[in-house]
């Protein structure tokens, strides 16, 4: 990116980001041109949009984050020194989920509460052996495996009560055919291929990003089909593309 386009993108960058109040981009060493021009911004102040004739002074604080060693990125030359001192100012090290385990509670219910509504369902919650099961687990992922898996048993649930067979097998430790044999004792066999039916679509669409052609190619089955089961299996259909 040329120097002056770079100035104009990154400036108008810092100022969105403040007047938004989002955070900038995580910061890595991959960006070593712009890192110059966000290090001037910072020094002096100051930029110039693209075709300007004045420079607009800014008071911003910024808040960068990382998940790789920055002082190691430094020794290596992988990212500038200078920048590296500017932007540390105040360090706040936040511990992978793991070690925090007190905090998973709370997350889940955080995002129990956004996935329902964001769904359209009445508000749900985790049994004690859903809940235990996730404090238990390692999450390697961190607060996004978390939250993913919080999202599928929200759109997997039926009922205000999410049980552990709504987690995924390898956080629980039980396998599919293990979460099969968990169903009411008094669920007619209908009603038990209709949840395993349900859950099988449900997957599928996850993976296929709730793109339904997809899923129905994958299916090998029509489209047409595909909708009649997700209508009568009453499967709420999420939008696609969400990050």
């Amino acid at each position: 990116m040329p120097e002056s386009e770079a100035d104009s993108t990154l400036g108008g960058f810092i100022l969105t980001s403040l007047e938004s109040g989002v955070p900038v981009a995580p910061v890595d060493g991959d960006r070593q041109d712009d890192d110059a021009v966000f290090l001037r911004v910072l020094q002096d102040r100051r930029f110039m949009h693209l075709g300007g004739i004045q420079e607009i002074q800014v008071d911003v604080r910024i808040l960068a984050a990382t998940n790789i060693d920055l002082r190691k990125e430094v020794r290596d030359g992988r990212f500038r020194e200078d920048l590296f001192y500017r932007l540390n100012v105040i360090t706040v090290d936040l511990p992978p989920l793991r070690a925090r385990r007190e905090d998973i509670p709370l997350l889940a219910n955080h995002f129990l509460e956004f996935y329902a509504n964001e769904n359209g369902m009445a508000p749900r919650k985790l049994s004690a052996d859903a809940l235990r099961a996730l404090v238990d687990y390692e999450w390697p992922g961190n607060v996004r495996e978390l939250e993913n898996s919080i999202e599928r048993g929200v759109v997997l649930s039926s009922g205000p009560i999410i049980g552990s067979d709504l987690l995924p097998g390898h956080i629980t430790g039980r396998s599919f055919q293990d979460a099969l044999l968990e169903h009411n004792p008094n669920a007619s066999l209908f009603d038990i291929l209709e949840d395993i039916e349900r859950r099988i679509i449900i997957e599928k669409l996850e993976r296929c990003n709730w793109n339904q052609t997809d899923a129905a190619e994958q299916f090998r089955i029509p489209l047409s089909t595909l909708n009649q089961k997700i209508k009568r299996l009453n499967i709420e259909i999420r939008k696609k593309g969400r990050e």
